[in-house]
Formats: C-alpha cells, sequence, structure tokens
C-alpha cells in the first residue's frame, strides 16, 4: 500500500471510529437568503490537468451521523487519492466548536486550501476571517454558512436543499391529490440549525401552502439519526388515533427507516397507512421502497469528493470558480425502486 494510500484509509478510519465529540455551538433557526437562480451550477466544473505538486487540503467533517455522511466521507478521501492532494481531515462529531478548532489547527499547518463541511449555519465570520487573514482559500461543502461577507469563502459546493423540499412536497401533492379533508402531515427534522434542515423544511411549507386541505400536524427534531426518528415516531403514535399523521415527510433517509420501525411496531402498514417522503436516496432506503414501505425519495448526492479535489486544484491554478455549485439530483418513487436499487453506490 502506497503512502498516500495508507494515510487515506487511517483518516477514515479514525473518522469512522468516531474520536471526536463535542456539543453544538449556539445556533439561530431562521431562513438565509435564497441563492439567486444564475449562480447555479448543475454540472461539473471543467477537467483540469493534474497539478505539478501535491497541494495540501484540510477538510473539516462534520459528522457520521448517517449512511448518507459515510458516503460523503469516503467520496472526499477516494477521490484526493485519485487526484494525489494530500488530505488532512478532522470529525467535529457535531460541534461546532470542534469545527474552529480543526480549522485553526489547518491555518498553523499552513494548508493549502481550508474545505468545511457546517455543522450550523451561523456563527462562520469570525473564524473565516481568521482564515482571510492567513490567506487560505476557503471552500463550503454540502451545507452552507450564513455570513455577510460573501468574499470570505470562493466557494459552495452542495445540494439545493430548498429545491428537495419542494420535490417531496410536490410528489406528496398528487400522491394526495384524490383523498379528500385535511391531510395531516407529520415532519421529522434534522439538526437544529443546519441549512438541510432549514431549507428542506422550508421549500416543502411553501410549496404546499396553496393547499390549505395540507397541513403539518407533528412537527420534531430527529437529528437524522435511525434512533430519533424511530423515537420520535413512536411518540407521534402514542397521540389520539384521531391526531395521527396520513404522511410523514422525512428530512432523510435514516430517520425515515426509523420512522418505518415505530409504524410497523404500532401495526400500521408504512407506505400504505401513512404515505412516506424521505430525503438522500441510500440503498437501504431503496430496499424498503421497492418493499413499499416507503413511497418515494429525493436525491441528496453526497458523492463531491470529485468535485471538491477539481474545485482545490482549480483555486490552486488561479482560476474563477462559481459561487455556488449544485450536482445533478432527482426523484424516485416505488414503482421505479426494484429498477434503480442496485445502482445506488451508497
Amino acid at each position: 500500500m502506497t503512502l498516500v494510500k495508507r494515510g487515506a484509509a487511517m483518516i477514515l478510519i479514525l473518522l469512522l471510529a468516531g474520536c471526536w465529540s463535542g456539543d453544538n455551538g449556539p445556533v439561530k433557526t431562521s431562513s438565509p437568503p435564497s441563492v439567486p437562480p444564475d449562480i447555479l451550477l448543475k454540472s461539473e466544473i471543467p477537467v483540469v490537468p493534474p497539478p505539478s505538486k501535491s497541494y495540501v487540503l484540510g477538510f473539516s467533517q462534520l459528522g457520521s451521523e448517517s449512511t448518507w455522511r459515510e458516503a460523503n466521507t469516503s467520496s472526499i478521501v477516494e477521490a484526493a487519492e485519485e487526484a494525489g492532494i494530500s488530505l488532512m481531515m478532522r470529525n467535529a462529531e457535531q460541534s461546532q466548536k470542534k469545527q474552529f478548532e480543526a480549522i485553526r489547527f489547518f491555518i498553523r499547518n499552513n494548508v493549502d486550501v481550508i474545505a468545511i463541511a457546517p455543522v450550523v449555519q451561523y456563527g462562520w465570520e469570525p473564524i473565516l476571517k481568521e482564515v482571510k487573514q492567513a490567506g487560505i482559500p476557503v471552500i463550503i461543502l454540502d451545507r452552507s454558512v450564513n455570513v455577510k461577507d460573501s468574499s470570505l469563502y470562493v466557494t459552495f459546493i452542495g445540494s439545493d436543499f430548498y429545491e428537495e423540499g419542494v420535490k417531496a412536497a410536490k410528489y406528496m401533492l398528487d400522491k394526495m391529490r384524490h383523498r379528500t379533508g385535511t391531510v395531516k402531515i407529520a415532519e421529522l427534522q434534522g439538526t437544529v440549525g443546519s441549512t438541510p434542515s432549514i431549507d428542506r423544511g422550508r421549500g416543502f411549507r411553501e410549496t404546499i401552502r396553496a393547499a390549505p386541505d395540507f397541513q403539518v400536524s407533528l412537527s420534531q427534531v430527529a437529528d437524522f439519526t435511525v434512533a430519533k426518528g424511530r423515537k420520535v415516531m413512536s411518540q407521534f403514535l402514542e397521540l389520539p388515533r384521531e391526531e395521527w399523521p396520513q404522511v410523514l415527510f422525512s428530512h432523510n433517509d435514516d430517520m425515515a427507516i426509523g420512522a418505518v420501525e415505530a409504524i410497523e411496531e404500532a401495526g400500521l402498514r408504512p407506505g400504505e397507512d401513512l404515505v412516506i417522503i424521505s430525503i438522500d436516496g441510500t440503498r437501504r432506503a431503496f430496499e424498503q421502497m421497492k418493499e413499499g414501505k416507503i413511497n418515494a425519495v429525493v436525491e441528496c448526492n453526497p458523492l463531491l469528493g470529485p468535485l471538491l479535489m477539481q474545485a482545490t486544484n482549480e483555486i490552486m491554478a488561479g482560476r474563477t470558480l462559481p459561487k455556488r455549485m449544485v450536482p445533478e439530483e432527482d426523484i424516485f418513487t416505488q414503482e421505479i425502486a426494484s429498477d434503480e436499487v442496485e445502482k445506488r453506490k451508497y
């Protein structure tokens, strides 16, 4: 095994072992301004030749809370090895404080580029100013940051979470179009203050606003995890039967999978007694769709490693990048799950 491969393997082992821990920093829950459509990029940036020297990329990963996150981490490790970029990675385990410590570590080690997958949107301006003073370019990955000075980072690579919420709502409205009376919706939210949780919820709600018969009657944080998804759904189903929802909208697959377990324990049929819509697109969710337990999954592509390494090379070559880059994504339903499940890479 080469030194680069050995290093990448050790990074992945440490990350998935969860070697860091800590509490989340203070957050706010107001929505950030939406991204102007003229700076969205739906395809990969142009390929450039490999660098003549090995650059060092410092990457602050927010955690290892889900199957999606593990796939995201693996993609980055593998892409760094393929691109010949030295990867210095730290796992914050859902702590913004730990992310700040990692970033200062990267500054002290004089890395060439810093990439951050932020736990939450807010509180980033001071630390990003420190990075700017050190002369190190920053890439924001997966989740956005809410800062007044957008020059503090070069580009943001990640999904359009608002559009994911819109897609989920549109599917639900079509699926339930023949239903009469009020349709009660239960919502499983992700981490408080995180970009996907804020924007997915906002996109969903704003899309159903014109359909007053559809109401989000139950909504609770479940932290993007299977265990919390199961726990919260169990609590929902402990309510009187007339308060039970007809639809479950989950901000990610892991929470939806936990909810399916709770629904079955309550003697209900997931996918039939409750229409279930999730976001991510993991193989496990596709397997549940194939079994009829989840009705639809909105894709959120975690395989951002190649784009991140390409952006790193572009920056070091002195090229200009768009401020916002969005990978191509789709929505899948249970009718096509059998044909698609084997194609899932995560």
